[in-house]
């Protein structure tokens, strides 16, 4: 159920990120997009320079959208004030999460896109690095900002792509 919502998800937005030049306009609309696409993905940078620095609990509660969902293994979807109470429960002191998104995309309107990438989670007691991948949705805010709507991550790759 959560790979169909998810994948439904990202296919609306690839959908209607796909015509951007076919519409009047587009020359400027196209730099429009370029230009929102490059600040939600400076947001998506800064979301993990502040959870490297201050925490992923701190960094999660700064960059969700009030409406956020959260998708975790083994778990239901996590929404809204029910994912902002998940994360300020959450104990990041043993470990260190950083990553870096390899691209994005963003929907014409210039409001809604994604960014997917690598991430790796630093425990302190070991010395092993876990990776994985992860892809986040991204609302502009009323204020300009990105906050992610969604967010979710897999384990397993062996190193850093």
């Amino acid at each position: 159920m959560i790979k169909k919502l998810l994948g439904a998800v990202l296919l609306v937005i690839v959908f209607s990120c796909s015509d951007i030049g076919e519409k009047k306009g587009a020359s400027s609309n196209a730099e429009s997009i370029l230009s929102a696409r490059e600040n939600m993905m400076e947001a998506d940078r800064a979301f993990s320079k502040l959870s490297k620095e201050k925490g992923m609990k701190t960094a999660f509660i700064e960059y969700i959208d009030s409406n956020g969902v959260l998708l975790k293994p083994n778990e239901r979807p996590i929404i809204g004030a029910e994912a902002i109470d998940y994360l300020s429960q959450l104990n990041d002191s043993t470990y260190i999460l950083e990553w870096e998104p390899n691209d994005g995309m963003v929907a014409q309107s210039g409001e809604l896109g994604f960014t997917y990438g690598y991430y790796k989670l630093i425990p302190q007691a070991k010395d092993t690095t876990l990776y994985g991948t992860y892809v986040s949705v991204w609302r502009k805010q009323q204020d300009g900002n990105w906050k992610f709507v969604l967010d979710s991550g897999n384990e397993g790759i062996s190193e850093e792509q």
